[in-house]
């Protein structure tokens, strides 16, 4: 018997093993939004972004949220990228060569589609200390390379 061929179509869905990005910040976000460029960083000079990040382990995502500016509640939200995304210089170039905490960039959007609710922080003693040597960095005028 002959199969009809016109009903044997590709699937092209989203495979399960598809790489899941996380960002985290103190926006508070809804699904389907955008995360674009042109906010403040938060880091460096606190310029206008020219890019936004993300990352595809959720510790980097937790250290992004409870370094971020602003007086929000801390959030990790899970992202699709809409466009090219390149490897954060700031982190590969500088601290972990070979990209171990897979943090990227992006000039390109990021659409939110789900929120991580559950995540523990880091000890505090840790965060203050990422912090004062961020400041430390800062005062020393040592700039990031997204500025």
């Amino acid at each position: 018997m002959e199969s009809n061929k016109s009903e044997i179509r590709p699937i092209h869905n989203q495979s399960p093993f598809a790489q899941t990005y996380f960002h985290g910040t103190k926006a508070d976000l809804k699904i389907g939004d955008f995360i674009q460029v042109g906010n403040n960083s938060n880091f460096g000079q606190r310029k206008t972004a020219k890019y936004i990040f993300l990352t595809a382990t959720l510790d980097a995502a937790i250290w992004g949220a409870e370094l971020a500016y602003g007086e929000g509640r801390e959030r990790i939200y899970l992202v699709e990228p809409t466009g090219e995304i390149a490897d954060d210089p700031d982190l590969t170039d500088r601290k972990f060569p070979g990209n171990p905490t897979m943090s990227y960039r992006s000039i390109h959007p990021f659409k939110v589609v789900g929120e991580v609710t559950v995540w523990q922080g880091h000890e505090p003693a840790m965060v203050k200390s990422m912090k004062d040597g961020l400041q430390k960095l800062k005062d020393e005028g040592i700039n990031s390379l997204n500025d």
